[in-house]
């Protein structure tokens, strides 16, 4: 195995093990994971073609589908609301 496969796979590993933590320790490597998967599916699409990293596109935007819609508003000038279990 070389180039961006064992990262990916690490990625998986980690995001597995962050999905399991309690809502409020999910904050930080769930953060880390979110700005590592795209340099992580670009370097596989350069290295493996474009349709896996469409494919890993696709598994990456399902899985943070409620971070990134909360950035998007964010990003819009909204104020969305966060869940009961993330707000002090």
């Amino acid at each position: 195995m070389h180039g961006p496969l064992p990262f990916a796979f690490l990625w998986v590993v980690a995001a597995t093990v962050t999905a399991f933590l309690p809502m409020r320790r999910q904050m930080v490597p769930g953060l880390a994971l979110l700005i590592a998967a795209p340099l992580l599916i670009v370097w596989l699409g350069i290295i493996y073609g474009w349709w896996l990293a469409a494919l890993g596109l696709a598994a990456f935007a399902s899985m943070f589908r409620n971070p990134l819609r909360y950035l998007w508003a964010r990003a819009r000038g909204q104020t969305p609301e966060l869940p009961a279990e993330l707000r002090r």
